[in-house]
């Protein structure tokens, strides 16, 4: 399964004929340091050939304050690679590039995500992105359809051990009880709460009422059809709109 967003993405990496030598992925809502820029400037005409992909390091800010702590920075992200050398992973949420071959260059340097829409709009689109979440979540379980899994070519080691762990242990937990101890490991272990008071809305919208959401779409949708493949892949396509 794949989100429209990856299907938008991908058909733009095979079918508009980009000619220059590097392919560069950014959000509406990111930016590049001048900093970053700086680096790219410098060192894209010089990066040996193993090398097709960069990875930067992303600084997420929210209403106005960064969000320094619990698990939020650093974040590495593989940004830019050679031309035909990557593409985006088939997930309806949390996709990442994937390389075809070669290795990873890290640099220091930031890019900034930084959403300057209010709450509603906020609170809106992760409601959203639950019920992608948990298609997700529910087509791993009961094999639904195919969803590719990200790989050591998908370039950041970070990205793979934070896929192997939300699988290999928060997907085991019970359902309702792990969005609280995920808060509560975040918020506290990896010093969330040391963040300015207005991130700690951030923490709990994302690290504890959004996967709550999650969850509950999952024993909704379990609960509706007895878990009967058939029956889900139905409800998240006429139900909740979307296509596998």
């Amino acid at each position: 399964s794949q989100s429209r967003y990856t299907k938008q993405l991908n058909w733009g990496i095979e079918h508009c004929q980009i000619k220059t030598d590097w392919t560069l992925r950014i959000d509406a809502d990111e930016y590049f340091t001048p900093e970053l820029q700086q680096d790219l400037i410098q060192q894209l005409p010089s990066v040996p050939p193993q090398y097709t992909g960069i990875e930067v390091i992303r600084k997420v800010f929210f209403k106005g304050s960064w969000i320094r702590f619990g698990g939020f920075y650093p974040i590495h992200l593989l940004r830019l690679w050679r031309t035909g050398k990557g593409i985006c992973e088939q997930r309806l949420m949390d996709e990442h590039i994937i390389l075809e071959e070669g290795e990873v260059l890290r640099l220091s340097s930031h890019v900034v995500d930084e959403n300057l829409n209010p709450i509603h709009w906020w609170v809106t689109k992760h409601n959203n992105y639950a019920r992608r979440e948990a298609a997700d979540a529910l087509n791993t379980r009961f094999q639904l359809t195919f969803t590719s899994n990200i790989r050591e070519s998908a370039g950041t080691k970070q990205a793979v051990w934070k896929r192997i762990l939300k699988d290999q242990v928060y997907n085991r937990l019970p359902l309702g009880l792990r969005p609280l101890l995920y808060f509560l490991f975040r918020f506290f272990v990896q010093l969330g709460f040391l963040d300015k008071p207005k991130v700690w809305l951030f923490h709990v919208l994302q690290g504890f009422w959004y996967r709550l959401i999650v969850d509950i779409n999952i024993y909704e949708a379990i609960q509706s059809t007895q878990g009967d493949p058939d029956q889900l892949r139905q409800l998240i396509q006429e139900e909740w709109g979307i296509k596998f």
